[in-house]
This record gives structure tokens, C-alpha cells and sequence, in this order.
């Protein structure tokens, strides 16, 4: 009898979970009546830009109120959201410094990795905010997942710059202190229909780790309107990052954080 492979086991179940996490994200935007992720290379209509759509009629009121941090971390995905392997974040990611922490002269290109570095895509939030932070324990993979309240005008402002990354950013060289010369290969990550405004991206860096073996960084990044609140998260790994981890949590956060909104509209 043969056995297959660990990392065939490893697929398997981060597939089974993801699958898990999907149905139950289809499931939420079913009863709450959100909107479905359209098929791939299917824009919408009208669309602002391919990757930050926003309709008029999805924006907040000039009355909308922002959420509280105690509503904002009732909003936040867990472990429990991905199941497992997933487990609760035990620190900064090693690649973080090896590999993310990265120079290019291109300003736009710069300005991205800096800010998947500090992890600010929106600066400082101006108003409450909650993070999350999650480990793939098979694949050292990380997950970060942030909700905080930005002005929805700047927000929509960077979703569109992130917008048109793919093409500025397509393909392009870096430097970093523990990995050297880095090939930076910059696309858009399909998301669903979340929110009122969303952008995505998958960013990959390949070069060489500490002591000159090959590695190669991936990095998902999406960002979502929810009203007055944006979603930012980023997922990373040398090694396997499924998309699909990604767009199902964009997803299920987008309508966790909805469902907090309207009953705090209902209480008021």
C-alpha cells in the first residue's frame, strides 16, 4: 500500500478547507442577499475601473457612523473561520525581513512594497481598527487581516491606484538585504463581489534566501469598501499560497463585517 507524498496531504486539506470556507461564504451572500463573485474575465457593469468598483448606489450615507474597535474585533476572522491547519499568528513571518523589506527605483512599484511591508496600504487609520493574524502551520504561510476606518474617498483613491499596478508593475527588479537581486512579477487577483469597493493583487519575488538557495515569495493582497470600514488582507508563504484562501476570506469578512453594520443601524 503506498502513502502519498506529505505535501499532496498538505494540498488535500488546505483544498477541503477552502472548499469548506467557500460554500459558507456562498452561502452567507445567499441569505444576506451580497452580491456573488463574478467568473473570471466577466467585468461589471458599470465598472469604475477593473479592479475598484464602486456603484453610487452602494455608497455609504454622509450619516454613516463607524463601527467601534469592541464591533470591529467581533468582525475579525479567526482560526476557527479557515479551520485547519490554520492556527492563531505566532509572530512576524521570516520572510517578512529576508525578502519583503525590499528597494526598486520605479516609485509606484516602491510604494507597493513599502506599504505590504508596514503593513499601512491605507496610512494610519482614522478611526478605531482590529487585526488578526493567522499561521498555516503546514506551510509557514501567513495571513493577515486587518478592518479599520479610513475616509471611503481615499480608500477608492488607492483601490484605483492599486487598479493599475498589473500593468505599471507588471514585471520588475528589487533589492533586499537578506535576499539580493529579487525578480518582482506583479497581477490582478480576481476577487468576488465584496463590499462597496475592492482591489486585488498577487505579487511574487523570486531571488535567493539566506545562504544562497533559490526561494521564491508569494504574497495575495486584497483590500475592500465595507461603508465607512476597509478590509486589508494580505496572504504570504514560500511556498504553496492558495488564492482561494484569499478571495473566500474577502468574501466571508465583507459579509461578516455588512451583517455587524446593519445591526448596529438597527440598535441606533
Amino acid at each position: 500500500m503506498t502513502h502519498a507524498p506529505a505535501a499532496a496531504r498538505v494540498l488535500l486539506a488546505s483544498a477541503l478547507s477552502v472548499t469548506a470556507l467557500l460554500t459558507t461564504a456562498s452561502c452567507l451572500a445567499g441569505e444576506r442577499d451580497v452580491p456573488r463573485a463574478l467568473p473570471a474575465g466577466v467585468p461589471e457593469e458599470p465598472p469604475a475601473s477593473p479592479s475598484a468598483a464602486a456603484s453610487p448606489a452602494a455608497r455609504p450615507s454622509p450619516g454613516a457612523q463607524t463601527l467601534n474597535e469592541e464591533q470591529l474585533r467581533a468582525a475579525l476572522l479567526t482560526e476557527a473561520d479557515l479551520g485547519e491547519p490554520w492556527v492563531a499568528g505566532r509572530g512576524a513571518a521570516t520572510w517578512r525581513d529576508g525578502m519583503l523589506k525590499a528597494r526598486t527605483e520605479n516609485p509606484d512599484c516602491h510604494r507597493l512594497l513599502d506599504s505590504l511591508y508596514t503593513e499601512e496600504l491605507f496610512g494610519p487609520p482614522s478611526g478605531p481598527s482590529a487585526t488578526a493574524t493567522l499561521d498555516d502551520a503546514s506551510t509557514d504561510s501567513q495571513l493577515r487581516y486587518q478592518l479599520a476606518a479610513h475616509p471611503p474617498a481615499d480608500v477608492d483613491r488607492i483601490l484605483s491606484w492599486m487598479g493599475t499596478l498589473p500593468e505599471k508593475c507588471e514585471r520588475f527588479g528589487a533589492t533586499a538585504a537578506g535576499a539580493g537581486g529579487l525578480l518582482v512579477e506583479v497581477a490582478e487577483l480576481p476577487l468576488p463581489e465584496a463590499g462597496d469597493a475592492r482591489a486585488g493583487l498577487r505579487l511574487t519575488m523570486t531571488g535567493e534566501a539566506s545562504g544562497g538557495a533559490p526561494a521564491r515569495l508569494t504574497v495575495t493582497v486584497a483590500a475592500v469598501r465595507v461603508g465607512e470600514e476597509t478590509i486589508t488582507l494580505t496572504n504570504g508563504g514560500l511556498g504553496t499560497v492558495l488564492p482561494e484562501v484569499t478571495q473566500a476570506m474577502t468574501q466571508l469578512g465583507a459579509d461578516r463585517l455588512t451583517e455587524i453594520g446593519r445591526q448596529e443601524r438597527l440598535r441606533v
